[in-house]
């Protein structure tokens, strides 16, 4: 496969992964942080990084706005419900195991 098609198809299944997540907002950030070891957040400080890597300018909140769909603060109050002890446990756990 040549780079051009690489890129726009990584291009293409991070923007499925994005609907999905956009989607799916019942799962919740702490869930993915405690499972994955990355969450939505991840995500738009990720591409806020790229972007500033890139020499592109990026508002932070723009690249969270990108991935949740809508403002995060109005996806918060909409979607997001408070973490439990066993939910932070698990993320801290999870957090330790990446490798940045």
């Amino acid at each position: 496969m040549d780079e051009k098609t690489r890129t726009e198809l990584e291009a293409a299944t991070f923007r499925r992964l994005i609907k999905h997540f956009q989607h799916r907002t019942d799962v919740q950030n702490i869930d993915l942080m405690g499972y994955g070891g990355f969450c939505r957040n991840c995500l738009s400080k990720w591409m806020k990084e790229e972007a500033d890597t890139m020499g592109l300018a990026l508002d932070p909140e723009a690249a969270r706005e990108a991935i949740y769909g809508m403002p995060y603060d109005e996806y918060k109050s909409k979607h997001q419900t408070p973490a439990t002890d066993a939910q932070l446990k698990l993320m801290d756990e999870s957090i330790a195991k990446n490798d940045h």
